[in-house]
């Protein structure tokens, strides 16, 4: 690691020789700081920031809350596409945003990146003063959101070069899952809003976050470090593609991430529409909704580190096709519960009520699950295609296998955040269809999981030679030995 930190950090933060499987320089054994100390602190900062980044990016799941349709003259079907489009806006932004840490530097673009931020949420805050202002309006508007959705990539991409590939599943279910976290906490916020004050002051949100980016600008420029031997661009994304197995990971994480997403901006529509036909004014069910909405995506957080950890010991594989099976059963639930409400004409009974808000739930913490496993997955599967080629010394090897992880990162998520598109597209469908129901996008979910199951036992699992040319077998690396 050969970590010059002390001398360079007054002038640039700029690590210009990283090397985070140098065991000893990794423990502070060489002396200097620990390179596990400073990689500490650019995860945490770098948790913060996309954190934020994922707030603004899900803050029309909240701001839909704030909108009665006899103010504001959109339907439920309108506000679907509302949360739809900053999660498509977002997911073309992580393509750019992969490679961005490699060329201006991580700390560089953390700070770029939260300052980014303020645009939607200022415009967002102008918006919702606008009642009057036209759909399309509203939909510009909702876009520029996307800007959170790219934050996740460069954060993972700029972490996943920090850590030694034995820590790299706790590590980036880590950052993952603490950005995550921003989903609940803006949902929370909206909750606190409307219960203190009312579903009419959208703005007091808008202003809490405006300090936060700030925050989080801040401590980027003070607390996170440039490597200067990080690499990751559009070649090494093209690189990455020639292998099959880094398509079947971006199909896998569609069915992970993009129901965690997916999920996060629609549940709260979802329960808003139920509890209005249960006889909820507008600001009953809005405020109903936001008790509840919230809980799903903090499970979900919360449980993706353990995810990550879980296939650090079992293999990520196994932990994903296991969520994936839990993910059908879970699906199960909704599409019997919703096929109970859809054969009365009355609204939703409280056990039915209870049985759609169980379902979800355990969609978000397998969701949160399988996003830590699969994110195992990626540098697990470069690691051991690096093993093979013998030509190459172990520093080209772990380069490559960053190189081509970080690139696949970014391109997955991109790919698994469009399934949070799908959710919300299918939604829609759904509820504007004949039934006018939720049931057949259930449905749907369930068969996609099933696939996703099958697709994950077929490609990792299957046979010897498919578990150890994706890493399956490789396992928790031991900790060496130390030396005296």
């Amino acid at each position: 690691m050969r970590c010059r930190y002390t001398e360079s950090m007054s002038r640039d933060r700029y690590l210009a020789h990283w090397d985070a499987e140098d065991v000893d320089a990794w423990e502070g054994r060489t002396g200097g700081t620990p390179g596990k100390d400073i990689a500490k602190r650019n995860l945490v900062w770098s948790i913060f920031a996309e954190h934020i980044g994922f707030s603004i990016w899900s803050i029309w799941s909240v701001m839909v809350l704030f909108m009665p349709q006899d103010i504001y003259g959109i339907d439920a079907a309108g506000k679907f596409y509302l949360v739809a489009i900053p999660t498509l806006v977002g997911a073309f932004m992580r393509i750019p945003y992969t490679v961005a840490p490699a060329k201006f530097g991580g700390r560089n673009w953390t700070i770029v990146s939260a300052l980014l931020l303020l645009i939607p949420t200022v415009l967002t805050w102008w918006v919702m003063n606008s009642p009057g202002s036209s759909y399309t309006t509203f939909m510009i508007v909702a876009a520029f959101a996307g800007f959170g959705g790219g934050n996740f990539a460069s954060s993972m991409t700029n972490i996943n070069a920090f850590y030694p590939q034995r820590l790299k599943g706790w590590a980036l279910g880590l950052n993952a899952g603490g950005g995550n976290i921003g989903v609940p906490v803006i949902q929370l916020a909206g909750l606190l809003v409307i219960a203190a004050v009312s579903n009419t002051a959208p703005e007091i949100v808008c202003a809490i976050y405006l300090v936060l980016i700030a925050c989080a600008a801040l401590g980027a420029a003070l607390f996170m470090d440039n490597l200067g031997n990080q690499r990751s661009n559009l070649g090494a994304l093209a690189e990455a593609l020639r292998y099959k197995h880094s398509w079947v990971m971006s199909f896998l994480y569609i069915g992970t991430f993009g129901s965690f997403i997916g999920f996060s901006f629609a549940f709260g529509q979802v329960l808003q529409i139920n509890f209005l036909a249960g006889g909820d004014t507008a600001a009953q069910a809005s405020l109903h909704a936001a008790q509840i909405s919230f809980v799903g995506p903090l499970l979900g957080s919360i449980s993706r580190p353990f995810g990550g950890k879980l296939a650090d010991r079992i293999g990520g594989g196994r932990i994903t096709l296991y969520t994936f099976v839990a993910m059908t059963f879970a699906a199960g639930i909704l599409v019997t519960t919703g096929i109970l409400d859809d054969s009365t004409a009355s609204a939703p009974t409280g056990a039915q009520m209870v049985c759609y808000v169980i379902g979800f739930i355990l969609l978000f913490i397998l969701s949160g699950i399988g996003n830590g496993s699969t994110y195992k997955m990626i540098p697990s599967i470069f690691e051991a295609k690096a093993q093979g080629h013998d030509e190459w010394d172990s520093a080209e090897k772990a380069a490559w296998s960053r190189s081509m992880s970080g690139a696949l990162i970014g391109f997955a998520g991109a790919v698994g955040a469009l399934g949070g598109v799908f959710i919300n597209i299918v939604l829609r469908a759904s509820y504007v269809g004949d039934a006018k129901s939720a049931t057949n996008a259930f449905w749907v979910f369930m068969a996609f999981y099933v696939i996703c199951a099958i697709v994950t036992w077929l490609v990792f699992l299957r046979i010897q030679s498919a578990r150890v040319g994706t890493g399956e077998l490789i396992g928790r690396s031991p900790e060496p030995a130390p030396t005296s």
